[in-house]
């Protein structure tokens, strides 16, 4: 999925569209900062990443599974969620429109 949120970041961002990543990690290894600094660099991700040590962000969106994605709309209203990998296109289609959409 980093592939395709880079891309979306890339294409988006100049039309108000923000990113933001949340590491809660499955292994205990997958915990310390500089792990996770040293995997966005490898990863080339540009967006803000949140460490989610403690699975609190986890449990307040109800998230179950990696990778979950979550896109709000301009109020912060969650108006799509996706788990897993895949449907990108369905996924980028909502993006668009979201994006399209003024308050």
């Amino acid at each position: 999925m980093i592939p395709q949120l880079r891309g979306w970041y890339e294409r988006y961002e100049k039309d108000g569209f923000t990113i933001v990543g949340v590491h809660s990690p499955e292994f205990s290894w997958e915990k310390p900062y500089e792990k996770v600094v040293e995997a966005t660099k490898k990863l080339r991700v540009r967006y803000p990443i949140v460490q989610d040590n403690d699975f609190t962000i986890w449990k307040r969106w109800g998230v179950r599974a990696w990778p979950t994605a979550l896109l709000m709309d301009r109020r912060g209203i969650v108006r799509y969620r996706h788990i897993g990998e895949g449907d990108y296109d369905e996924t980028e289609a909502m993006i668009r429109r979201l994006l399209a959409e003024r308050d």
